[in-house]
């Protein structure tokens, strides 16, 4: 979309825009949704000590930092339509990248959507639903429009110049394999860069023009690979001062086959030089998200729009970094399927403190839709978290559950009998507790408040039998949940449950 475009827009949504309520006396909330792309914990306000994110950090201080919070499905397409409709993945119907919930619930009102037909100016710049990285960037992707007004696809150097310097792990491709490459090119030239400056755009636009409030999502593509970020960034990271999982072997012997699955043959390649090597890259991209973060949340108090602006600050789930000898996504490990979450509602959170209580991405819906008073559709399955927001302290549900899925689709194309199975972790204050194939394909325990690593699967140990057996009943009763009340699930079709791992 071009920008002669987008004004012509903008200049019809502003002349077409319903005058405030005669009894309002206050502006409604706006909302600043920013995500990030397969991001996991490697930030500063989440205790990593190597991690240079100033501005995530800052956003953390004055905000809620939700320090256990967790995705439902470890992978992009599955994830994102769960957050953006508030539904579990069992009952959005979607268990695979390239699917949009449109195809198993078309009915169904997304967040944005939802603040749009209650008034609001809701706006897209870069990847909400799910894109193939790097080849969608500069397109919708996999995106939705019903959910948004504007749309905003910006493309730079990263897509449109550079794929064929960067390094992979498998030639021709970039965004389901280990790939990564120090730009010579400046901030504004990349991709993320330009999604900064959309975003800054739109912002001014809202200043200038209050008669509606926005909701302003603004996807970064980093530090999904290929991990390209510009040059300086990579120097903030020294190669040789980069971490090494070491002890993989004796980590492995005790984690049942489906709890290793998501591991890929390619990474075999992978030398202690290009380990480290990767993991300079993944900081370096991280780091430079952070830096168009911190512009888009400079716009946002340079023009005056924080004080009544919801900001919240994601990614779509976890990634690995070789614990467990695992890479990227699709675990049901804490590193996979943890995610930062961070919440600042002026008025309504207290600047700077931590939950600790378990939480989950299900639950972000019913909570921006109620500190801004809209009304979210009736069957959306998380809970509020405005209560924590207020005191860290509040009674909650008390767990979170992710999901991952193993077996059939692209096994079963390569000709492989292999039945398609489901794994459920719950993750509790001091537990995550796994089943696959409830139970029939491995059982995982881990303590957390001894073991945080998750190193020691202590499932098989008699001691424990007690604590399993509590933990099952209670995933099981969880996962009851995750279906839609009316009992009647989505259609999966054939080709719409095929993990896609790659990206393409």
């Amino acid at each position: 979309m071009t920008f002669s475009r987008l004004f012509g827009i903008l200049a019809c949504v502003v002349a077409c825009s319903p005058a405030p309520s005669p009894g309002q006396e206050t502006p409604r909330r706006n909302v600043l949704f920013l995500m990030s792309d397969d991001l996991n914990n490697f930030l500063g306000c989440y205790g990593d000590p190597r991690a240079k994110t100033p501005n995530i950090d800052r956003l953390a201080a004055r905000g809620v930092r939700f320090d256990r919070a967790y995705c439902s499905f470890p992978l992009c397409g599955p994830s994102r339509n769960s957050l953006l409709t508030g539904l579990y993945p069992n009952s959005t119907g979607i268990l695979a990248n390239g699917q949009l919930f449109r195809q198993t619930i078309p009915n169904q009102a997304s967040l944005p959507q939802v603040f749009r037909q209650q008034g609001y100016l809701a706006v897209r710049a870069g990847k909400m639903y799910h894109y193939n990285v790097p080849n969608s960037i500069g397109t919708d992707g996999h995106d939705d429009p019903g959910s948004w007004e504007i749309e905003m696809n910006p493309a730079g150097v990263d897509r449109l110049e550079e794929q064929p310097q960067i390094f992979t792990l498998t030639p021709g491709q970039f965004g389901g394999t280990l790939s990564w490459y120090a730009s010579p090119k400046a901030d504004a030239f990349h991709t993320d860069g330009l999604l900064a400056a959309d975003a800054e755009w739109v912002l001014e636009r809202c200043a200038k023009e209050k008669d509606r409030p926005f909701f302003l999502a603004v996807g970064f593509f980093r530090p999904h690979t290929p991990y390209v970020a510009p040059a300086p960034y990579f120097g903030k990271y020294p190669r040789e001062e980069m971490p090494l999982v070491t002890g993989v072997k004796e980590d492995q012997a005790d984690i049942p086959p489906a709890g290793l699955a998501s591991y890929k043959k390619e990474q075999d390649k992978l030398t202690d030089e290009l380990r480290r090597e990767c993991v300079q890259a993944y900081y370096a991209s991280i780091s430079f998200m952070d830096t168009q973060v911190g512009k888009v949340l400079d716009s946002l108090e340079r023009l005056g729009l924080a004080e009544n602006t919801v900001v919240v600050f994601t990614s779509d789930h976890g990634y690995h970094m070789g614990e467990h000898g695992l890479w990227q996504k699709q675990s049901l490990f804490e590193e996979s399927s943890r995610v930062p979450l961070i919440i600042a509602a002026p008025g309504v959170s207290r600047p700077g403190i931590v939950v600790s209580q378990p939480v989950g991405h299900i639950d972000v819906f019913p909570t921006v839709a109620e500190l801004c008073g809209v009304s979210p559709p009736g069957n959306i399955q998380g809970k509020s978290l405005v209560p924590q927001l207020k005191n860290p302290e509040a009674p909650g549900r008390g767990w979170a559950l992710s999901q991952v899925m193993r077996g059939g689709g692209n096994a079963k194309k390569k000709g492989k009998e292999t039945e398609r199975f489901f794994g459920y972790s719950l993750r509790t204050e001091r537990w995550r507790y796994t089943e696959w194939a409830e139970g029939n394909a491995g059982r995982e325990l881990y303590n957390h408040e001894t073991d945080p690593k998750e190193l020691t699967n202590l499932a098989d140990q008699p001691e424990q039998a007690a604590t399993v057996a509590e933990l099952s009943a209670r995933l099981r009763e969880a996962v009851k949940g995750t279906f839609p009340a009316s009992g009647k699930t989505p259609e999966i079709r054939e080709g719409m449950w095929a993990p896609n791992l790659t990206d393409p």
